[in-house]
């Protein structure tokens, strides 16, 4: 899943304008991106929130003319709004990629209507409070049961079973320690029939590990996927640098086949 941000702040530099946007999603799919995923509404630690006319604005030209030019790509908005959800899907995505987990009561019932896959993600408070010392009794029995509960409310709104994922949250109110006991019981998130979309590209745990800034995070980024995938406890990885991604995957397929 190649990281599309319409958005002037992002960890990847932003991609601020139309052009830019489209420009940079055109690329993934020529690297080999299976998704694309636009966001509208940084959820970088400590953002500030965008209304959902401006999101809507950022967003939707974008999927409208991605759709016309790439039938058949899947296409994620990122976003938390219902609202911009319907907009977005009514101009071709086809995943709603909800960081808050149906925080908008509205959402469930918008991938219900349209028949759009959901993404439910684990995030504690806000983006603007998320990393405000972030705290859990257990972190992973906390996350596997926050989207348990939200699993339910989608599935009881008409949303398929079929067409939901679940997300950790890796790095969206939680800690060092939170991030690294995530990914070290990353399996305990799973149930059946139901794909693990990991985000890690980039994120704020790595450079407390590696010391790196957000644009040298790229070795601690594939070490953190190549873990997940190899043990087969996640299904899709939402990236930045595609052409890497693409290789690690390959390479991990081909030893877990060989492997027997």
């Amino acid at each position: 899943m190649g990281v599309v941000n319409a958005t002037p702040d992002s960890f990847s530099g932003g991609t601020p304008s139309m052009a830019q946007s489209l420009e940079l999603a055109g690329r993934m799919v020529r690297e080999g991106a299976d998704i694309l995923d636009i966001g509208g509404e940084s959820t970088r630690p400590g953002a500030a929130p965008v209304d959902a006319a401006e999101e809507s604005r950022r967003v939707v030209p974008v999927i409208r003319e991605l759709a016309r030019e790439h039938p058949g790509l899947p296409i994620s908005v990122d976003t938390m709004k219902a609202s911009v959800a319907r907009e977005a899907v009514n101009a071709g995505a086809t995943i709603i990629n909800d960081v808050s987990a149906l925080g908008d009561p509205d959402m469930a019932r918008v991938a219900a209507d349209t028949g759009a896959g959901l993404v439910l993600m684990h995030m504690k408070g806000t983006p603007s409070t998320m990393q405000q010392a972030p705290d859990y009794a257990d972190v992973v029995d906390e996350v596997v049961g926050h989207l348990e509960e939200r699993l339910g409310r989608a599935l009881a709104a008409g949303v398929a079973r079929t067409g939901v994922a679940l997300d950790p949250g890796i790095g969206f109110g939680k800690s060092l320690g939170h991030n690294l006991g995530l990914l070290g019981r990353l399996s305990e998130l799973r149930r059946p029939g139901l794909p693990v979309l990991l985000g890690v590209s980039r994120k704020s745990f790595l450079g407390a590990i590696t010391g790196r800034p957000v644009g040298e995070r790229l070795a601690g980024t594939l070490a953190a996927q190549a873990m997940a995938l190899a043990r087969g406890e996640a299904d899709v990885i939402r990236v930045h640098d595609v052409p890497e991604a693409v290789d690690l995957v390959k390479v991990v397929m081909a030893i877990r086949g060989a492997g027997g």
